[in-house]
Formats: structure tokens, sequence, C-alpha cells
């Protein structure tokens, strides 16, 4: 009779003990989960709209976000407002931030799509945006009683406009060119 091994469930205490080989590790339910680093122009347009208007801070990956000591994450980037900055400490965010965002990859699909959005959603992160280079679309989901509601979805070259910033207009076309040249355009 063969026997099966307990699940073992890590904690944030066992992911701060993991060795930093520049992988990118992250705790869902208490497993390990470990993705590539993400690239993406979206970060230089949405740094550089938070810092002009001064409405809080933008982090790109690896920034550690404890949702719970079991939910550790490594969002592709993540936005804390200014009003929400008591959540941001030394080595990570303690808490669910106001926005975050996932580019999607074939490797990370699903777990960004299933496994993320349902802790995220139960974490209370207000905004979850899905960035999909291959489909070339960008889906805004807002947290809602039930769970997430789709808010905005934009395609191609369209311009993405979307909570919590819905005067940003974002050339969808930027985010895909890959050379790190984008512009802001307040709508």
């Amino acid at each position: 009779m063969a026997t099966h091994p307990e699940r073992v469930v890590l904690t944030y205490a066992d992911y701060l003990e993991l060795h930093d080989d520049r992988m990118r590790y992250q705790l869902l339910e208490g497993e390990l989960d470990v993705t590539p680093a993400p690239s993406t122009n979206l970060l230089v347009i949405l740094d550089l709209y938070v810092r002009r208007g001064r409405l809080g801070t933008v982090f790109v990956a690896p920034c550690d976000v404890v949702l719970n000591d079991n939910n550790v994450v490594q969002p592709d980037l993540l936005f804390v407002s200014r009003e929400r900055a008591a959540i941001i400490e030394r080595a990570c965010v303690r808490g669910a931030p106001d926005l975050i965002v996932e580019v999607l990859s074939p490797r990370t699909e699903r777990t960004d799509r299933e496994i993320k959005w349902q802790i995220y959603a139960r974490y209370g992160v207000a905004h979850y945006w899905l960035i999909d280079p291959d489909r070339r679309e960008a889906t805004a989901l807002v947290l809602e009683a039930g769970g997430y509601r789709q808010a905005v979805v934009a395609q191609g070259g369209e311009t993405f406009a979307a909570p919590p910033f819905a005067d940003l207009a974002i050339p969808l076309a930027d985010v895909w060119a890959g050379d790190g040249a984008g512009e802001v355009v307040e709508a």
C-alpha cells in the first residue's frame, strides 16, 4: 500500500529562508511558486503618471506583498496610494495594494487568471489589471461584494483608461512596443 506524503504548507518565515538565486518566488496558499521576471513598458508609463500626481508608489517585481502568512506574492507591478502608505515596510508591502498588475504569459496565465484572482479578491485588492501581450489585451477588474467585476477591456492599439486611474489614458501600442518608450496621456 502506497503512502502519500503530507502536503507541506509553507509560511512567510519559510519563504524568508529561501536563498537569493535571482529567481522570483511566491507563496500561494502555502505552496511555493517560481515565475520568470516581468518585462513591460507599462511600468514606465504608470510610474511617471503616479509620480507626476504624487499619488503614491509604484513597485515592480521583485517586491514581496505579504497578504497573510501563507500568501506572499510578487506581482509584476503594484501601486500603493499615498493614503495607504503605512502598509509599505522596509522589506515588503504588508497588506493589499490598491492595484496589482499581472502581465500574462503562457506559463503564468492559469495562476494569474484563477489562483491569484481568488487570492487577491479574498484579501481585498481593489483593482486588478491583467495585461496579455499575446492577445494584445488589457483587462481591468474592480473588486465588489461578490468578487471581481470586469470594468474595462481594451485591445490592440486602443487606449486603456481604467480604475483607479480613469484619467490616465495608456496607449496600448506603447505597451506592446517593447522599446521602453511610453507617453503619459491624460484623458
